[in-house]
């Protein structure tokens, strides 16, 4: 992404508890960690996301000159905490699941080590950040398992809550399985495949339906594909077989057609039929228009000849399941584990590590969570990713991180790819974790 949002894109209360802390000396070392509560109803699991930017947050966070003059001018902060800001650098540590990782209910995916006042300051962005992008990277995962041989494009960003969120939902989507995105940016700052049709109102110009399908294929020949659903598909469809010979003539292949109303499945077949009889059969059928994971689970039960399809508003607004229920913790203080005994909210204190056990085929069987030295049985899914402020981790490519997420999804449990929610996956509080909690209960008022 090309510009950083203002150091003031935070919640007031930060700022209060920044200040509270310089003037009562609380700087000694904090220790923060962002988790989900509980899985949405709808869901079986989550995938991890947004931690390249997190990274890119705390590495560049700075108070500019400008907005330090806003904050004096508002008359509410000390010349304490304007001087701290002044020189405000993020010198911790932080430890995370690597994006892409498939996570659980109660497990942290992002540790923060550093002084109390700076760890606290950084919460509301780090929230956002990976909050937004695990809701989407989670919700385009299921999608991808449920349509696992069909090409999945992110059309989301006329309908995403913002500029920002549409275009780290083409991110969050691509880490979960879709093939691309029609999002132009998208594709400058991460290198996500760009992929784009034509509009309605392009096809309504014209007086003539077929004038305006070979309009667009000598203004853009490349990639080709025709929407055919403005008037009368069927009709359309076979335009499009009658200008095929004309313009394989110029050397211009119709790559495919679009389909965006109607009942995708009975227009797919009709249409598949039409362009096949017209020796079309290489043209594919790529179809859009208020998709969810239902509709691509119809797909497949009734094998539509469908090749590619756009997934919009439901996907970039993650409507079934639209907010987690994650929180960003204060875990320990100064040396002593802390913990939260809200009703509904409570938390497991200290530094903690997710241990995850396989099956001999390779397939999660549980997870075990607990303090970070009570080493456990399976594989370690928390790694140091900054010290002091610099990346000690290698930071993989979008590419790598696409990679590692369809490996970890490819090792679910069977029957988690669906979105029947059937047993939940088991992960076990170690008895050190528990013991812990109990010692912090007793210790505090």
């Amino acid at each position: 992404m090309d510009a950083s949002p203002s150091a003031l894109l935070t919640d007031l209360y930060q700022l209060n508890m920044a200040q509270a802390y310089l003037e009562e000396g609380h700087t000694e070392t904090a220790v923060f960690e962002f988790f989900v509560r509980k899985l949405p109803p709808q869901r079986n699991f989550l995938v991890a996301a947004g931690l390249e930017q997190a990274l890119d947050f705390l590495q560049d966070l700075r108070f500019s000159d400008d907005e330090l003059s806003w904050l004096i001018r508002s008359g509410r902060f000390s010349a304490r905490l304007i001087d701290y800001l002044s020189g405000f650098r993020f010198s911790g540590d932080v430890h995370a699941m690597p994006e892409g990782t498939v996570f659980f209910a109660n497990e942290p995916i992002l540790r923060v080590t550093a002084p109390l006042p700076e760890a606290q300051l950084v919460e509301t962005r780090l929230i956002n950040l990976l909050h937004f992008q695990s809701l989407i990277a989670s919700k385009a995962a299921r999608m991808a398992l449920l349509a696992p041989h069909k090409l999945l494009v992110d059309f989301g960003l006329r309908r995403a809550h913002g500029a920002e969120a549409g275009l780290l939902a083409a991110r969050a989507s691509y880490i979960g399985g879709f093939a691309g995105t029609a999002t132009v940016q998208a594709e400058k700052c991460f290198g996500i495949p760009a992929y784009g049709t034509m509009a309605h109102s392009f096809v309504q110009s014209f007086d003539d339906e077929a004038a305006a399908f070979e309009a667009f294929a000598h203004a853009r020949p490349k990639d080709l594909v025709l929407l055919i659903d403005t008037y009368d598909t069927e009709a359309a469809a076979g335009k499009v077989v009658a200008l095929a010979p004309r313009l394989q003539a110029l050397g211009i292949a119709i790559r495919g057609v679009r389909i965006d109303s109607g009942d995708l499945v009975a227009l797919s077949r009709s249409v598949r039929r039409i362009l096949d009889e017209g020796s079309l059969k290489e043209v594919t059928i790529f179809v859009s228009g208020g998709i969810e994971e239902e509709t691509l689970s119809s797909f497949v039960r009734e094998a539509a000849p469908i090749d590619g399809i756009g997934i919009g508003t439901s996907l970039a607004t993650s409507s079934d399941a639209p907010a987690l229920d994650c929180a960003y913790k204060l875990q320990e203080y100064a040396g002593a584990p802390r913990r939260k005994r809200s009703t509904g909210k409570a938390t497991w204190p200290g530094r903690k590590q997710v241990w995850r056990r396989y099956n001999s085929g390779g397939h999660m069987v549980s997870d075990v969570l607990s303090t970070e030295d009570d080493v456990q049985e399976g594989e370690p899914l928390i790694v140091p990713i900054l010290q002091e402020g610099r990346v000690v981790a290698h930071r993989p490519s979008l590419q790598d991180i696409r990679t590692y997420a369809r490996k970890h999804l490819e090792r679910l449990p069977k029957g988690f790819e669906g979105v029947q929610i059937g047993t939940p996956y088991p992960v076990h509080v170690a008895a050190r974790l528990q013991q812990l909690a109990t010692a912090v209960d007793l210790r505090t008022k």
